[in-house]
């Protein structure tokens, strides 16, 4: 009990003589100032991982913000290509159109699905058949020209020949000089292109003729874009020029499709033959 009191008075007196004298002071500079390198370490500690943790929070948002800006990157860019594809199409299908009201024949839309899959023909598909109406021979025409004709007619698609195809054969009509010729697929010395064929050495044909169904084989109907001429070589060892023609429609490139009537199915039929009346003569009585 008496330790108790005496430390008490003590600390008593150390507590009025440091208020009054600051006899502690020294005491407190001596013991911050040995403290302090420990008190740096033990805060920096601190310090470091909270930023530590703070950046790898930042570098997490970092990488989640780049991942849903590149996926909107893709988004937009995607969105930008089908703009770029619509406007296409929607270009394509205005000239379509138009090519349309300038066609008399009745006609009806289709879309190419996709090519034929012979590679020694020009061949496409397209998405309407019998059910449709689409008969075999019926022209078929992109927003640029003659594509090709319908060969074969399924319930639900067609074949359609292209004008490059190697067994088509087209009758045109040169617009600059009114000469009629056939052009013929040429797939193999020139490939993607049209040969006019049995045209004389000194027949009027020039680079940049543009040529036109004749309508003579009643099928396509006259004056139909078909090919341009590109070149015409004439040869000494041969009585025929030798000309090359590029088609005016996409023959590797058509989306959508115009299919015509065959001109032979608006003809009227041929009337029947009326058996003649042969006049019966009647004889005298004798």
């Amino acid at each position: 009990m008496s330790k108790l009191i005496v430390f008490s008075a003590l600390a008593l007196f150390l507590m009025v003589a440091d208020v009054r004298f600051k006899i502690t002071q020294p005491v407190r500079v001596a013991l911050a100032a040995a403290l302090y390198p420990a008190q740096w370490i033990v805060t920096r500690s601190v310090m470091w991982v909270q930023g530590g943790g703070r950046y790898f929070e930042s570098l997490d948002a970092a990488q989640a913000a780049e991942a849903a800006a590149l996926q909107r990157l893709g988004l937009q860019s995607r969105r930008a290509n089908q703009v770029e594809q619509l406007a296409l199409e929607n270009s394509r299908l205005r000239k379509l159109l138009a090519l349309r009201e300038q066609v008399t024949t009745p006609a009806q839309a289709a879309q190419v699905l996709y090519d034929a899959a012979d590679p020694y023909t020009r061949k496409n598909i397209i998405d309407k058949g019998l059910l449709d109406g689409v008969e075999a021979g019926s022209p078929v025409l992109d927003e640029y020209g003659v594509l090709g004709q319908v060969t074969r007619v399924y319930p639900m698609v067609s074949e359609v020949t292209l004008v490059t195809d190697r067994d088509h054969a087209i009758p045109v009509l040169n617009t600059r000089t009114g000469a009629r010729g056939v052009a013929f697929g040429d797939p193999a010395s020139h490939a993607g292109a049209l040969e006019l064929r049995f045209m004389a050495v000194n027949a009027d044909v020039q680079a940049g003729d543009i040529l036109t169904t004749s309508g003579v084989d009643a099928v396509y109907p006259p004056g139909l874009p078909v090919a341009r001429v590109e070149k015409v070589e004439q040869r000494a060892d041969s009585a025929f020029a030798r000309i090359y023609c590029i088609p005016l429609a996409l023959v590797s490139g058509a989306g959508h499709v115009m299919v015509l009537k065959p001109v032979s199915a608006q003809i009227p039929p041929r009337p029947p033959v009326e058996a003649p009346v042969v006049a019966v003569k009647k004889g005298r009585a004798k």
